[in-house]
């Protein structure tokens, strides 16, 4: 097991990578805990769940709201949940998301921890102390910072996931050894088949390397006024497309870190060679790099992204594979870029 520390603002957050989930009694910090949990992972791993009061959620986009929220605050005032609650959220980004969130509005803040069951929020949901919900369709828009006590991701669990959420977590991967890390990179160019197949090894030092990057980078910029923005390389774009078309999260950033990296060789700061290896990567590891939706309803997406400020907005781009550059962009550049190129 390895562990890693976000030095949050108001306490310290332990990422312990290869712990057991079934070891989560001993981070607790309270015995008056109440579980938010993926209906799905509750089905699957119910024989072997703490022994906890449970409240059980499904868990596509749509519930991401404040109506879930709602409805999660009300069964805790049903079980008459105190300020000495603590609230543990199993299952992926979006359970962790809303978990996080709860946890931070009721009696005005609980402590929280996750135990992370997907690949894409041991990588990056559950990781950073970013909590929020969608609103009308905007991803994420409403929401705070607050760092979990802990976070448990345990490899053993991703063994049940479908093909689709192991694509999730690949893009961000990617994401993250393009924008900071070139052994990163590199290593997911020589074993992209034993990640697809789930490889324990290769497993769990992506998965390390993935959340040794993002913590790094919060604990130098915890609240985004910054450096931490290079972790939305791809996604400007990206959800704008997730927005357009509904395609998974991953499918949808996979296509915006093509359309940046494209657009960070057009400005002259990325290698064609180097572009061609970030598409190759998303390829040989079954995500799509072009975009096939109606541009302009995307471009309309983009446009309210919650990054902007006036006429433009913090793009990520590239200089060079491992070295990630923010530039304010205008709206206008961006949208004659993808107009004639994505």
């Amino acid at each position: 097991m390895h562990a890693l520390e976000i030095k949050g603002s108001s306490k310290v957050s332990r990422l312990l990578v290869g712990e057991s989930y079934k070891n989560v009694n001993k981070y607790l910090t309270s015995s008056n805990t109440v579980i938010v949990a993926d209906s799905n992972v509750y089905n699957l791993y119910r024989d072997t769940f703490p022994e906890y009061k449970t409240i059980k959620i499904d868990t596509n986009e749509n519930m991401k709201s404040l109506d879930t929220v709602s409805f999660i605050i009300n069964e805790l005032i049903e079980m008459e949940a105190d300020r000495g609650l603590f609230l543990l959220g199993i299952g992926g980004g979006i359970i962790c998301d809303i978990t996080g969130f709860v946890a931070s509005i009721y009696m005005r803040g609980v402590p929280f921890g996750f135990i992370s069951t997907t690949l894409l929020s041991q990588v990056d949901a559950s990781v950073g102390g970013k909590n929020g919900v969608n609103f009308r369709g905007y991803k994420n828009i409403v929401g705070v910072f607050n760092q979990p006590d802990f976070v448990i991701c345990d490899p053993d669990m991703l063994k049940t996931l479908p093909e689709e959420e192991i694509l999730n977590g690949c893009a961000e991967i990617i994401k993250h050894g393009a924008i900071a890390d070139k052994n990163l990179f590199e290593y997911l160019e020589n074993n992209h088949k034993a990640i697809l197949k789930l490889e324990s090894d290769v497993i769990e030092r992506i998965v390390y390397d993935s959340i040794k990057i993002k913590s790094d980078v919060v604990n130098r910029d915890e609240k985004e006024k910054g450096e931490r923005r290079i972790l939305n390389f791809g996604h400007t774009f990206g959800h704008a497309v997730e927005k357009v078309t509904g395609v998974s999260h991953g499918r949808a950033v996979s296509i915006g870190m093509a359309a940046a990296a494209g657009l960070s060789e057009s400005r002259g700061i990325l290698t064609h060679s180097d572009k061609e290896r970030i598409i190759a990567l998303i390829k040989n590891l079954g995500l799509p790099f072009l975009l096939t939706a109606n541009k302009e309803k995307i471009l309309d997406a983009m446009r309210r992204d919650k990054k902007r400020e006036g006429g433009s907005i913090h793009f990520v781009l590239l200089h060079g594979i491992g070295n990630a550059v923010i530039e304010n962009i205008l709206i206008k550049e961006l949208e004659e870029y993808f107009t004639h190129n994505v």
